[in-house]
């Protein structure tokens, strides 16, 4: 399987949502042989997209002339892309946005109605098979009123084989301080990504242990305050 991941972290491999990944994915190729692919937005010539629609009548070809038509390959070339970034301002960093929104060329102008009422423009590719999964770490506490607005942002853009995981109080993982805490859940991690391995989602029970806590979010909340050593 080829495994695509998007680091959305300007921090590149210093990210301490890359980390969660990195378990996640380590999961991954523990139930299978993959092939991984990591590509730092941060460093990729991805310029804004000009809603200059062409890409939508021309067959799916950019006007821009830069890195994205290697990335719209990749992700065409994946089994599993995998968008992992911090949250910013309650969304995604600006670079992934970027790129995010660069992946039109991969739809056609034609628009359809699913069964809820929405409309969505029609992919001009084969990615059908695809799954894709976002992974984002904050430094709050806990998930309540901080993650709500980018799932629904993905939701929308993948209404399809997504799988969201969304992890409170990550600057835990690059703290050696933390390890004893971090330790365990790096293990759920690497369950997860076996699980997901194997059945292509995520069990709520799964999902609601790693997108906990890891430690009581009022003790965190001290730590992260500078009240407590």
């Amino acid at each position: 399987m080829k495994i695509l991941i998007l680091n959305g972290s300007p921090k590149r491999e210093k990210s301490d949502t890359l980390r969660i990944t990195r378990a996640f994915v380590d999961g991954m190729n523990a139930a299978a042989e993959n092939e991984v692919k990591t590509v730092h937005v941060i460093d990729r010539d991805i310029r804004y997209c000009i809603g200059c629609f062409a890409c939508k009548k021309n067959g799916g070809r950019c006007v821009i002339e830069d890195d994205m038509q290697e990335i719209l390959a990749d992700i065409l070339n994946s089994d599993v892309v995998i968008y992992s970034f911090p949250l910013y301002s309650y969304a995604m960093p600006a670079q992934l946005k970027a790129l995010v929104d660069r992946t039109m060329p991969l739809s056609s102008w034609r628009m359809v109605r699913n069964e809820e009422g929405k409309y969505g423009h029609r992919y001009q590719y084969d990615a059908a098979g695809i799954r894709y999964v976002m992974i984002c770490g904050c430094g709050y506490p806990n998930s309540r009123h901080n993650f709500e607005g980018v799932v629904r942002q993905f939701e929308l853009k993948y209404p399809e084989n997504r799988t969201i995981v969304t992890v409170p109080e990550s600057p835990m993982f690059n703290i050696p301080q933390a390890a004893q805490f971090v330790a365990p859940r790096l293990e759920q991690l690497r369950a997860a990504g076996a699980e997901y391995a194997s059945a292509g989602t995520l069990s709520e029970e799964m999902l609601k242990t790693i997108c906990s806590p890891m430690i009581p979010e009022e003790i965190y909340a001290q730590f992260a305050n500078g009240e407590r050593r």
